[in-house]
């Protein structure tokens, strides 16, 4: 049963019944409303804001961590790139001391740098060159056509004979190879001397094999001069010798074949440091020995190897 109101009019001196309108049960209930969703908020900034859950204080803890961490970075950072500075300034003077010249890059013969400036050159100059340069090189490849023929023939001909073309020593980077031959500083005498052979940089040690099938001709141990030397003979008048060895496997007139370990690396003799000289000589006389490396070598680390063996100024021994 509904309730009704009622009120005491005192100037009519009258009751009468009290009337609601649709407004007044409308404003009625919008009041519960925005009392109760203003009750909800402010519960929730209690729970969120005062209230933690454990998670919520886990990630603060750690937030808290990182802060102070990060902190410290820009410095750490500055400090490393200075120590990475100071490294490499002193292996560039390792090197100079040790070779007399700079270190090398990373790639010394496979830099782009000189295209960068292209945007700055007009184009019937670019053109121009492109077209001499073309011209150029379609001759070059004609030369390289008629060579390869030449050496075709020369491989297919009777009495043709391989010279040794692997490498003495395995896993070896363009960086290991030092001074091949020619007029090179010696380390002892800091005066020009005439190199014979190609420096080989590696561990003391390191097995060396031989790179052609050949009979040794000569074994000589003693700790002065070349050191510990060997040399085979090969086919076709071809030689190599090896100097400033540690142990060899190997003994006089003994026929050796093709990769077979004959000796260590050592530094006997008058040898800088640990490395192998290798010399290769046709008929007596010495040749470069980088380019009877091609057995060993891919054709794209080559030019970094002979522009070790060119660029080094001192040798080794």
């Amino acid at each position: 049963m509904s309730r009704k109101t009622y009120i005491f009019d005192a100037a009519a001196m009258t009751v009468r019944k009290v009337t609601k309108s649709v407004w007044t049960t409308v404003w009625s209930v919008l009041r519960v409303l925005l009392v109760s969703l203003s009750l909800f908020i402010v519960l929730y900034l209690v729970l969120s804001l005062v209230i933690s859950t454990d998670t919520e204080k886990r990630l603060r803890r750690e937030n808290k961590a990182y802060e102070k961490m990060f902190a410290s970075v820009p410095e750490q950072q500055e400090l490393l790139s200075k120590s990475l500075e100071i490294l490499s300034w002193k292996d560039g003077k390792i090197y100079e001391e040790v070779f007399h010249t700079q270190a090398p890059a990373v790639d010394p013969v496979g830099s782009l740098d000189f295209l960068f400036g292209a945007d700055t050159i007009p184009d019937g100059k670019i053109v121009s060159y492109t077209s001499r340069k073309a011209d150029a090189l379609m001759k070059t490849a004609a030369e390289v056509d008629a060579q390869f023929e030449k050496i075709y023939r020369t491989l297919a001909g009777e009495g043709f004979v391989m010279p040794p073309m692997s490498m003495p020593v395995k896993d070896v980077s363009y960086p290991q190879i030092g001074a091949s031959i020619g007029d090179r500083l010696n380390p002892f005498y800091k005066t020009e001397v005439s190199h014979h052979g190609l420096d080989i940089i590696v561990p003391q040690g390191s097995p060396v094999y031989a790179p052609a099938e050949g009979t040794v001709e000569e074994v000589v141990r003693t700790s002065k001069g070349d050191g510990n030397t060997l040399v085979i003979r090969h086919s076709g008048g071809y030689s190599t010798r090896y100097l400033h060895l540690g142990e060899i496997n190997v003994s006089k007139g003994q026929r050796v074949r093709r990769g077979a370990k004959i000796a260590t690396v050592g530094m006997s003799g008058n040898a800088y440091a640990p490395h192998l000289h290798y010399e290769v000589l046709l008929d007596g006389a010495f040749r470069d020995p980088v380019n009877y490396l091609f057995g060993s070598i891919a054709p794209e680390a080559y030019p970094n190897f002979l522009y070790m063996s060119i660029n080094t100024r001192q040798s080794m021994d």
